[in-house]
Formats: C-alpha cells, structure tokens, sequence
C-alpha cells in the first residue's frame, strides 16, 4: 500500500468491527456509506464471513496485513483505509498505531473505531450453546451423561443458586445464575440426541417464549390487569384451562422441600377459595398448619426458616467462641459421617 505524501491532508483509518454472533452481511447504514466511500478496504483474514457479501456489494477487499506505517502513508492526500477486523481485533496494527501517535513526530490520520454489527441482548448465549455442542460431542465425561445422571447437579445448583440470593452476593449471584442456566443447556443437548423423541435448546426456549406471552394478554394481548394480584389470578385460570386438571392439587411436585410443599398445597387451596385445614396430631400436622398460616400471610416458610437457621448457626458460633468449645469436642448421636 503507498501514496505519495500530503503532509497536509492526513485521511482518516476506519476499523471496522463485526460479530460473529450475527448473521453475515448484516452490517449497519454506516459501516456499509464507509466501505462504498473508502479508497482502499483491507482484510487480514482471507476467509472473513463479511468478504462474499462486502464484495457481492461491489466494494473491493485486499487482503493483507499493513503495517501502521504503511497504513499511515496509505491515508496521505486525504484518503479513506477501512479495515475491516478480524476476530481477533487487529492488536497489532492498533498497537503500532498508538506508538506512531506517541511518537510525536508524526502527522496522524483521523482513528475511528466503526461497529458494522452489534450483539443483541442475549446474543453470548449462543455462544454456550455452541461451546456445549462440542463438549458433548469430544468431552468423554459430558458425551455420555444422561437426564438422571444431572438431577442431583440441578439440585445443587438451585440451592446454591437460592444461598446466594440470601446473602445479597452479586458476585456469587451472576456465577449461580451461570450454573443454573448451564444445567438447562445441558440437559437441551442430552435430549437432542434422543432417537426417538428429540428435542432442542431452540425447542425449550420456544415453548416457553409461546407460554409467556399466552399467559400475559395483559403486556401482550388486549387484556388488562391493574395489580400483581390479578396477574397471578389471570396466571392460574390460564394453567387450569391449558392443563385441564381435576384439581388444584395436581402439577405439584411432592419431591419438593416438604415446608414448601405444604405452603404449595395451602397457597393453591386458598386461591381457589377451598376452606380446608390440615387435620391430625403431631409435630407434622404442627409444622404444616404453620407452614399455611405463613403462605397466607405472603411469607415463604422455606426462606423464614432459613434465615432463622442463619441466625441460629451464628449463635451456635458465638456460643463456641464464648465457651473455648471447638470442633469436634461433642458427638452428635444424629450424625452418620
């Protein structure tokens, strides 16, 4: 690349940068008025999924690697260099720019760095759906796990995912999220490979996309709902009608932590305006009563309960501390390792 020197016109060098996380030949308005105005495009990487397009646009690409020198004298007399960067973002050439400009004695071009495409919101998850594709397809650990094989991860992860949540960590919360979501991905990709039945991460992300927007006509539709109370009525009525179960009970997991489960049960039963009590004797019938008289006040059990368990943990601490007592110093009867 060479130009006879202007001193007095420097020109100007675009970097033009793409992501790969959008379809190529997307480019915005002013990435495509740069390529058709500039006097010279350049490309380091032969094989850029932007160059059949750019070209196909009738803007000439060369490919090569410029130095910062050579792109500098490149500009004089006023021209236009549009770069258009690899994936790697072009360190070097940008490296030997700024010495060039540090230097002092030289006459720079104008610099502009030119997004030609920009990542939507949500556009990194496309990334952990590739990076999970091939790690199940060469790690031998994750290309042979099953649903089974994972349940005992996902429930490690929400819990940890809940702990995080508690303690008000935003740090530990954004990793958490990030175990939980990878969970979801994993288990997408298992079902992929079923024979007989299988399904995608495009499948789940659909049926739940469809599912929202059907359960919110007061955002989506013509409906209106004023408080989070009609909301949630709205929600339940839309359930019943799409599951078309017999009772309000039905679609309640058992498995789950018995204190939520109680106030579960209790919750649905007092939407559904069903006046019932748990009835019998003994501290389960004790602990289910109160578990329902704090879902009727909007409090969760599971998460009082928790931090009274905090609370308690902490005093056993301070009590350690007061009393020189230390680890190991008694034997709980109750525990088994």
């Amino acid at each position: 690349m060479t130009a006879s020197r202007n001193p007095a016109e420097p020109g100007r060098v675009v970097l033009l940068t793409t992501s790969h996380r959008v379809a190529p030949g997307l480019l915005s308005w002013p990435a495509w008025q740069a390529l058709h105005s500039a006097d010279s495009v350049v490309c380091a990487d032969a094989g850029h999924p932007q160059l059949p397009y750019v070209r196909e646009a009738g803007v000439e690409v060369s490919i090569g690697e410029p130095t910062a020198r050579e792109l500098v004298d490149a500009c004089v007399g006023g021209h236009t260099v549009v770069v258009i960067a690899t994936a790697e973002g072009e360190p070097r050439l940008t490296d030997g720019l700024a010495r060039l400009a540090g230097s002092g004695r030289e006459r720079m071009p104008d610099l502009e760095l030119l997004p030609g495409s920009y990542d939507l919101p949500g556009a990194r998850l496309l990334d952990l759906v590739q990076v999970m594709d091939r790690i199940r397809g060469e790690c031998p650990w994750s290309g042979v796990r099953t649903h089974e094989d994972l349940v005992k991860y996902g429930i490690e992860e929400a819990y940890e995912l809940v702990e995080a949540i508690e303690q008000g960590d935003r740090e530990e919360l954004s990793e958490e999220l990030g175990d939980v979501l990878l969970q979801v991905v994993f288990h997408a990709r298992i079902a992929q490979d079923d024979p007989d039945e299988p399904f995608s991460i495009d499948d789940v992300a659909g049926g739940i996309v469809a599912k929202l927007i059907h359960r919110h006509p007061h955002v989506f539709g013509d409906e209106a709902a004023e408080t989070a109370d009609e909301v949630k009525a709205h929600w339940l009525r839309t359930k019943a009608t799409e599951k078309q179960r017999a009772s309000v009970t039905e679609g309640i997991p058992l498995g789950q932590p018995a204190l939520a489960l109680a106030a579960k049960l209790a919750g649905r039963a007092r939407t559904a305006g069903i006046d019932v009590l748990p009835s019998g004797e003994g501290i389960g019938y004790e602990l289910l009563t109160l578990a329902a008289r704090a879902e009727a006040s909007g409090i969760d059990p599971e998460t009082a309960l928790r931090a009274a368990a905090r609370t308690y943990r902490d005093a056993i601490r301070t009590a350690e501390t007061t009393t020189g007592t230390t680890t190991g110093t008694t034997t709980d009867t109750t525990e088994t390792d």
